[in-house]
């Protein structure tokens, strides 16, 4: 196959037309028409296509290496096992495309609309979706470490399974979202909304949560360890066997917060609020728990064995 190399054909309309397997290696397309096109396998490493209309195109399998689609229309696009490795996706149009196996390491995706969008098991690492619409996107089993989703909406989308670890969640939206054995190990969660969030057995140790909203989200069995939640609202949230072992809960919001079985060795709630004696006295541990005098006396009074050491977690 002719390699087609540098070449220049702006805004040219190629509607539905068949480039299975062809080599544009650099090729400037800004402003094209390729609307159900069929790009399959086809090299397009480093093309401009800027402001180009790929609506429903079939781009699956294809090398987009290093590819510009700034405010690029992708609407439904198939982008199976594509790879878009440092591509520029700045304000595209992605909503409902499929990228799933995809390879989108270090791209970026800066304001883009990815919503209902399929990036099932893609590789994300180090991406940049700061401020990007999310909304009920599929990213179960995705790999999203050390990328940035700072401003991302993220509601009621799926990330079970999800590897977050160091990720970038300031001021994010995750209301409603399912994040069920979520790897957020490290990540920067502050002043994220997880309202109604689903984050049952998830690994958030070591996670920033300051003044983050976790009202009414489900925590059951997660992973709490060395969580800074500093001004957190927990109110009514479940967390229920959590391990909070050396968490930070400082002017924490913990009213009616399902506490069951949870583990609050050495765990700081100094100044916390919402707290109840009825609360803290189903807890697993209060082993070296730091308590306002008004809730420590008292429990101590009424469940003397809860401050015993424990043998184990």
């Amino acid at each position: 196959m002719q390699e087609i190399i540098k070449i220049n054909i702006n805004e040219a309309n190629l509607t539905r037309v068949n480039l299975n397997k062809s080599h544009f290696k650099k090729v400037t397309l800004i402003g094209i028409d390729l609307k159900g096109a069929d790009l399959q396998e086809a090299n397009l490493k480093g093309a401009n296509l800027e402001g180009a209309n790929l609506e429903e195109a079939n781009l699956r399998r294809a090398n987009l290496r290093e590819a510009s689609f700034h405010k690029a229309d992708l609407r439904e696009a198939n982008l199976k096992e594509t790879n878009l490795e440092r591509a520029y996706l700045i304000k595209a149009n992605l909503i409902k495309a499929n990228l799933q196996g995809a390879d989108l390491g270090e791209a970026n995706l800066q304001g883009a609309n990815l919503r209902e969008v399929n990036l099932k098991w893609t590789n994300l690492r180090k991406a940049n979706f700061d401020g990007a619409n999310l909304e009920g996107a599929n990213l179960e089993g995705a790999n999203l470490e050390e990328a940035n989703l700072g401003r991302a909406n993220l509601r009621e989308a799926n990330l079970k399974w999800t590897n977050l670890r160091k990720a970038n969640f300031d001021g994010a939206n995750l209301e409603g979202a399912n994040l069920i054995k979520t790897d957020f190990y490290g990540a920067d969660l502050k002043k994220a909304n997880f309202e109604g969030a689903n984050l049952e057995r998830a690994n958030l140790e070591g996670t920033n949560l300051r003044e983050a909203n976790l009202k009414k989200a489900n925590l059951e069995g997660a992973n709490l360890k060395w969580i800074y939640l500093k001004g957190a609202n927990l109110m009514g949230a479940n967390l229920k066997g959590a391990n909070l072992k050396d968490a930070y809960l400082r002017e924490a919001n913990l009213e009616k917060a399902n506490l069951e079985e949870a583990n609050l060795e050495v765990a700081f709630l100094g100044e916390a609020y919402g707290l109840s004696l009825d609360q803290l006295s189903k807890v697993k541990t209060l082993y070296d728990t730091k308590l306002d005098k008004k809730l420590l006396i008292p429990l101590k009074v009424k469940c003397p064995t809860l401050f015993e050491e424990p043998n184990e977690w």
